[in-house]
């Protein structure tokens, strides 16, 4: 059987590409505060490692004895989307160290897109003005899909525009030619739902808790290109 040839890496953006997790933690933290729950860094990192941000809202409330309010929870949550969006309005995140390089090194040879559950303007505003702001053929945002990560449409979407792109591929790239670099747990299972092949970055997550990817890197610095070829072609699984 024949290797399968790469030929697309779809990213996602917000902990693979930039780096947000202080302005979405103060966020959170401030949405909490103003509601009366206290929320330290420590224990972000520590106890509440790996919930999202709601099911923690929801733990929070239930340990200050307020239950599984939920109309309480829609508000905090709410709250910190607003925070965060008047914070990313005027704050350009930084691009993580790496990240540069490695967009250029791999624009150099394969069709490049951006799959994201952020918001578009925020993912034009973070890359605006940087060395990798034309480097992306597709960016599909949180506006284009109904459903969420885990949900896969949003990397079968960024396929088939990638595919309608000029210069159109011939033959159109298949799910499995396509590497997805994720950092989440919903964005690994979207991506495989979708047929293609992942690598996780423990950039937001420690590596155990993103087994379910094909490979797990610390981040892109210093990340080899040819390696992650190599592993792709072979179907290898690893943590590197």
């Amino acid at each position: 059987m024949s290797a399968v040839a790469l030929r697309a890496i779809i990213f996602d953006f917000n902990g693979v590409l930039a780096d947000d997790e202080t302005p979405h933690f103060l966020a959170f933290q401030q949405a909490l505060a103003e509601d009366g729950l206290a929320l330290t860094q420590e224990a972000y990192y520590g106890a509440y490692l790996g919930m999202d941000e709601r099911n923690c809202a929801a733990a929070l409330l239930d340990s200050a004895g307020g239950g599984r309010d939920l109309a309480r929870l829609r508000k905090i949550m709410a709250r910190k989307a607003t925070l965060f969006q008047a914070y990313t309005a005027t704050h350009k995140p930084p691009l993580f160290e790496g990240a540069v390089e490695f967009v250029k090194q791999a624009g150099a040879r394969y069709r490049l897109a951006i799959a994201s559950g952020g918001k578009r303007e925020q993912i034009e505003f973070a890359l605006r003005e940087t060395p990798i702001e034309k480097d992306f053929t597709v960016i599909v945002s949180a506006e284009d899909t109904l459903f969420g990560k885990p949900d896969p449409a949003i990397y079968r979407l960024a396929l088939a525009r990638l595919n309608a792109a000029p210069p159109r591929p011939r033959p159109p790239v298949r799910p499995p030619e396509c590497l997805v670099i994720e950092d989440s747990r919903a964005g690994i299972r979207a991506a495989l739902a979708a047929g293609m092949w992942v690598v996780g970055l423990a950039t937001t997550y420690p590596a155990d808790q993103l087994a379910e990817a094909h490979a797990v890197l610390p981040g892109l610095t210093g990340a080899s290109l040819d390696r992650l070829h190599r592993l792709f072609q072979s179907r290898d699984s690893q943590i590197l």
